[in-house]
């Protein structure tokens, strides 16, 4: 097989021939692969990027403290919480997956990072908060979530 190839890119050059030919394609077919490509970008910035659904309130924990309680599996589930300003919140993580992109959490407006074994539950404990939205991410900001303070 190589000593084909070597031999077809050698006569190519010697005549001076492309090494490739191109083949024309319906004007159809053109367009609908171009189509099904921004199709799948839009899909693309709509999962990572788009808001996916209206939030589920935290509930409320001892001391008046917000208390909810996040799945890591795949993504974190709930990723939009709804909490009320002027309470403190404390976060529980449930990390079901392996994946090392999981195994933490970062909540960059509180500066807080935050390791999460897997298959056990860790608490993050944030102060009162005024409204306004606060993201978090994982260590590889490929999952996240956000905090809904209003």
């Amino acid at each position: 097989m190589t000593s084909f190839v070597a031999t077809a890119t050698a006569t190519a050059i010697a005549t001076g021939e492309p090494l490739w030919r191109t083949i024309e394609q319906p004007l159809g077919l053109n367009v609908a692969v171009a189509a099904g490509g921004l199709a799948l970008i839009a899909a693309e910035l709509w999962w990572f990027l788009g808001r996916h659904g209206g939030g589920v309130a935290a509930g409320e924990g001892e001391g008046g403290v917000q208390e909810i309680t996040i799945t890591v599996d795949g993504g974190y589930s709930p990723a939009r919480i709804r909490l009320t300003a002027g309470r403190p919140v404390r976060l529980i993580f449930h990390r079901l997956d392996p994946s090392g992109c999981v195994a933490q959490v970062i909540v960059p407006d509180f500066r807080r990072t935050l390791d999460l074994p897997l298959n056990a539950r860790t608490s993050l404990e944030l102060p009162p908060m005024q409204p306004g939205e606060y993201p978090f991410h994982c260590g590889m900001s490929m999952v996240r979530g956000v905090l809904e303070v209003v």
